[in-house]
């Protein structure tokens, strides 16, 4: 059956809301509440799925909410295991240590999700930071590697890879991300240690005695959570085409989790509330129902668009930075299994399900809006007394620090053509080298 182009506008209207709701006075207020998102959500959502089902397949209907199950319980499930960690203590906020606990962060989002390591990771850098003026830097770079860059290396660290996994990518392919991810997040930290300095050194000498004079050690509670993330990881690893056994196994994880975890722990020490999640799984169920026609008919017209791996990478990072990076990915994954190629995996070419993965993981971090843990952190910064920039400077900052960062990368891992490559790494070079000159400057 041939589709027409307003077959699309459910999903366009339902990812526009998402993005403008927030931003506009007064309506921010009402879109704050849960039951806002559920009426937006399933007005969209029922009538396009009852369409679907009529006119198209009610096949096509039934695989979207068995995605959406596998979906909704792997998040939840990871959400409600890393809700019972905490990192008690408070290191010096040395920009040695900041950059360890990114470091950190930037590893375990990416098997335990960027919205877990944020959760996990947050408090104890803003603990760690509490006697320093000069830290909003620190959050926003946290935004940058532990809530989005970090989470490349599995289908765990990232929504989007997830739902490629569910499309059939090999769970170990996303490993061959590792270079890119190495590259990136060691630029992003040592730019960070470079600005670090240079604001740590502007600190008075009464905020430095402070932080030496308050520092304690660290100790990590709640480490049976440990064992119940291993069941997690383990379910997608291994029961990948048991779907129904995979979600009990998650569901199950989870309230043990919930159960056994000392309650002081997750309720008072993590301010744990199901609110967070209750959000993801309200919108994403009118995002999986409206795009079921959405990407029917992008699958119909990829033969028609100007792609290749430069806009693989730009079109799924563009949309990433303003829209949900979960529903882009999938978008221009769809798009690329009608595309030639060699080297296939899950029907779409290496190279171009390369770029988008990157496209959609790492420029979610360019505005608050690009990925759901940016607004977590901001936020819990916020009720921490950090003054957090505008949603205009922010994307000034990203421009700044991540965006020429990626640049780099799309030139040296992306493009297939030498001169493009030695651009790049003039451009990595270049950072490198102004990183490690503010660090000189800086040398007590």
């Amino acid at each position: 059956m041939n589709l027409s182009w307003w077959v699309v506008l459910p999903f366009v209207l339902m990812l526009a809301v998402i993005a403008v709701a927030p931003l506009i006075p007064g309506v921010q207020e009402i879109w704050d509440r849960l039951g806002a998102k559920l009426v937006v959500a399933l007005i969209l959502g029922v009538p396009t799925a009852a369409a679907v089902w009529i006119w198209l397949s009610p096949d096509l209907v039934l695989s979207s909410l068995q995605e959406y199950v596998e979906f909704i319980a792997l998040i939840a499930s990871l959400f409600v295991v890393c809700g019972g960690f905490f990192l008690a203590g408070n290191l010096r906020a040395t920009p040695r240590n900041n950059a360890i606990l990114l470091g950190i962060g930037g590893v375990l989002a990416s098997f335990i999700g960027t919205t877990g390591a944020a959760m996990v990771m947050i408090r104890p850098l803003l603990n760690a930071n509490r006697e320093r003026k000069n830290k909003a830097h620190t959050v926003i770079f946290a935004i940058f590697v532990i809530a989005n860059c970090g989470g490349l290396l599995t289908p765990l660290g990232d929504p989007p890879l997830y739902i490629g996994l569910l499309r059939g990518v090999p769970f170990m392919w996303t490993f061959s991300l590792f270079p890119q991810w190495l590259f990136i997040n060691a630029l992003l930290v040592l730019t960070y240690v470079g600005l670090d300095r240079r604001f740590y050194h502007a600190e008075g000498p009464q905020a430095i005695s402070q932080d030496q004079a308050n520092a304690t050690r660290v100790n990590l509670h709640g480490r049976l959570n440990i064992l119940w993330l291993v069941v997690i990881i383990a379910s997608v690893a291994f029961l990948g085409d048991f779907v129904w056994i995979k979600v009990l196994v998650q569901v199950g994880a989870a309230a043990a989790s919930y159960f056994f975890t000392d309650k002081q722990t997750r309720l008072r020490d993590n301010e744990f509330t199901w609110g967070p999640i209750l959000e993801v799984a309200v919108l994403f169920l009118g995002i999986f129902l409206t795009m079921i026609p959405a990407l029917a008919y992008l699958r119909s017209v990829a033969d028609q668009l100007p792609l290749n791996e430069y806009t693989f990478f730009g079109f799924t990072g563009a949309l990433s930075s303003v829209l949900d990076n979960a529903p882009t990915y999938l978008t221009f994954f769809e798009m690329g299994t009608q595309m030639p190629g060699t080297s296939l995996v899950a029907g779409v070419p290496s190279l171009y399900l390369t770029a988008i993965s990157l496209g959609a993981v790492t420029c979610g971090a360019i505005t608050y809006i690009g990925n759901g843990p940016n607004f977590m952190v901001k936020a819990i910064a916020e009720e921490r007394g950090v003054v957090m920039p505008s949603f205009g400077r922010y994307v000034v900052w990203a421009l700044r620090y991540l965006v020429p960062i990626l640049v780099a990368m799309v030139c040296l891992f992306i493009s297939p053509l030498m001169w493009v490559k030695l651009l790049g790494a003039v451009i990595a070079v270049i950072l490198v080298a102004q990183s490690l000159l503010q660090i000189l400057r800086t040398r007590p």
